[in-house]
């Protein structure tokens, strides 16, 4: 995923991409990507995309990045970590230099590369965690960026940057366990005509969840199949937030009904809800419908509820029994 983001700051145009797959990469030709990742996290891929782990204050850790020139020209590249966070379902870089406690406890081998053209190098960046750090998840971006001199007096300087995410939980015992659900999902149809699909995420673990997907439609008019359409644009998830992401589909699908089937991916976790939804026939939102997945969740809860209440009062009878048994001498 690939996100741009535009701030003007002391009269100075900057504009910033976060590393993707297979890294960031900024329109003047200088790129980033991650070249670590813990060992415990090896098969997770948005570990080896950003910088995702949990620490004990006092830790310390090292990360390298790969910092090129995939231009035609030398570069002088300013490698620092900024501030970020989460706002409105994206992760989101401070403007320019802004920091926050996460960026302050990191260092760089070296913060100015002089890269020739069509140049790599790495680059060691040391996260050294306080023992008296703040607790619950921070987020922080390592920056790679590029200063263009202003084409005349007076107009703003371009600057232009490449950033690599760092999501940092902070804590002593276990790491807070990731996880997230998809509530419902709602037909709508767009104003110009297309038939959407619209799902509620609730980010019911305590981590942040960078979540993106695909949907199948089955099971529809003359048992037509279509798909799978990808979600629109993935969406990062504060822990316990919600959010709502979009498929957007084909004018010309048939209103329906269809058996949809959203299958959602972060990292290493995948979630699917399954729901029968028939489209709106003019622009507007339907009904939301409960997966068949959350019923089936509803449905276990209420069985184990029963379950525990049944145990706690069969408990409560034997341990009576074997009382009125003592008194009696027997």
């Amino acid at each position: 995923m690939v996100l741009v983001v535009a701030a003007l700051v002391q009269s100075a145009a900057t504009t910033g991409c976060w590393s993707a797959t297979p890294a960031g990469m900024a329109d003047d030709g200088i790129g980033i990507k991650l070249l670590d990742a813990p060992t415990n996290r090896r098969d997770d891929p948005r570990a080896n995309k950003y910088i995702v782990d949990f620490l004990p204050p006092g830790s310390v850790i090292s990360r390298r990045v790969e910092v090129w020139n995939t231009s035609d020209e030398a570069k002088s590249v300013e490698v620092y970590a900024g501030a970020a966070d989460i706002r409105d379902a994206e992760f989101t870089g401070g403007s320019d230099r802004a920091s926050n406690e996460l960026s302050s406890w990191i260092s760089f081998d070296r913060t100015r590369l002089d890269l020739p053209a069509r140049g790599k190098t790495a680059v060691l960046a040391t996260i050294a965690v306080p023992a008296n750090a703040t607790g619950g998840e921070q987020y922080a971006a390592i920056w790679a960026q590029v200063a263009a001199p202003p084409s005349a007096p007076g107009t703003v300087r371009l600057i232009n940057r490449v950033g690599v995410r760092i999501y940092l939980s902070i804590g002593p015992g276990g790491e807070p366990r990731s996880d997230f659900e998809i509530e419902n999902l709602t037909p709508a149809r767009t104003a110009d005509g297309r038939p959407e699909v619209l799902a509620q995420v609730h980010n019911t673990g305590g981590r942040a969840v960078d979540v993106s997907g695909s949907l199948l439609l089955t099971d529809g008019p003359g048992e037509l199949r279509a798909g799978p359409f990808q979600v629109s644009a993935g969406k990062t998830i504060e822990p316990g937030g919600r959010t709502q992401v979009s498929v957007l589909l084909d004018q010309n699908l048939p209103v329906g009904p269809w058996k949809a089937e959203l299958s959602l991916t972060s990292g290493l976790i995948n979630r699917t809800a399954t729901a029968v939804i028939t489209f709106p026939s003019a622009p507007g939102i339907g009904e939301p419908v409960v997966p068949e997945s959350a019923y089936f969740t509803a449905a276990l809860s209420g069985l184990l509820a029963v379950a525990c209440t049944a145990l706690l009062w069969i408990g409560i009878r034997s341990w009576r029994r074997r009382r009125a048994l003592l008194r009696s001498g027997l």
